[in-house]
């Protein structure tokens, strides 16, 4: 195939070749045996690049080159065909989403970085030069019980590179693994519209689903019945948000807002008393997290 290539397209360059070219001017693949190859874009049509496209797979340089256990993840989520159950053995594994901070660091780094916090290089499908998805399985940290946050706070304490993870649940099996992987991929831009959290899971993003599916009228509504008039009061939602945030905890809450507890006390009861809810029971305080969300994205 590479001789084809070749005949066809005079500018045809290996990658490791590259630096005698200028990089953007070429169009990158990668073939089935992990050879990355360029061909210079005034020698490509759109048919050309549609032909190319169906037997090997367009390639951004400046992202790490896939190891063979990365193209076979590739592979089972791109497949359009059923995975046999003896294909992934006993592993159980999960699918987590990453957005670094554009042009903060390299993504070559960046992986190295990753790498350090699990027992075993863990493999990464990159979407694009900032954001992709690391492929974890259950009981891979290095460190017992370390967490994303752990994570991200050793990011920016040694690489100043500001992170975002919307971690995803466990699968025993490669069942609708496509489904499972585009399914977190378009639920990443709406987690982290909703919440200014750096870490999300993806039950944290059930909420925002629900809400985001509701019409204007529905949002308006809630918003009218659960808020009524601190809809607009920027320091009320504010104390109740880190309430719902902080669980309920009044002492946690009053520490995390560097407010007196009796002052809280009065905040939520004056809400209590205005709006005939009590945020301190579960059930109404899920109400009154809904009315929050709309309440922030009403058109």
């Amino acid at each position: 195939m590479v001789k084809q290539l070749k005949k066809i397209f005079p500018s045809f360059i290996f990658f490791q070749d590259y630096k005698q070219v200028t990089a953007t001017e070429y169009q990158w693949f990668i073939t089935a045996d992990n050879q990355i190859i360029g061909i210079d874009n005034s020698e490509l049509t759109q048919k050309d690049t549609s032909i190319l496209t169906t037997f090997l797979s367009p390639y951004n340089i400046n992202i790490p080159l896939p190891t063979a256990e990365e193209q076979l993840w590739r592979k089972r989520i791109e497949s359009t065909k059923t995975i046999s159950h003896h294909e992934l053995g006993t592993t159980v594994y999960r699918f987590v989403y990453f957005s670094i901070q554009k042009n903060q660091i390299e993504p070559k780094l960046f992986k190295e970085a990753i790498y350090a916090f699990f027992t075993k290089a863990v493999p990464i499908i990159w979407e694009n030069e900032h954001e992709g998805m690391i492929i974890e399985e259950k009981n891979a940290h290095a460190g017992e019980d370390l967490s994303y946050e752990q994570i991200i706070d050793v990011l920016m304490s040694d690489l100043y590179v500001k992170i975002n993870f919307l971690v995803g649940p466990y699968f025993e099996n490669l069942n609708n693994i496509k489904k499972h992987y585009l399914s977190l991929a378009r639920s990443a831009e709406l987690a982290f519209t909703y919440s200014d959290k750096a870490v999300v899971t993806y039950i944290d993003t059930i909420p925002f689903k629900l809400v985001e599916q509701a019409d204007n009228e529905f949002k308006n509504e809630i918003t009218s019945i659960a808020l009524k008039e601190f809809a607009s009061d920027e320091d009320m939602l504010h104390t109740i948000k880190t309430f719902l945030q902080c669980n309920l905890n009044v002492s946690v809450t009053a520490k995390e807002l560097y407010m007196h507890r009796n002052s809280l006390q009065y905040r939520l009861d004056k809400f209590n008393e205005r709006t005939n809810i009590d945020i301190r029971q579960f059930h109404q305080a899920l109400t009154v997290y809904l009315a929050l969300l709309a309440n922030m994205h009403k058109d």
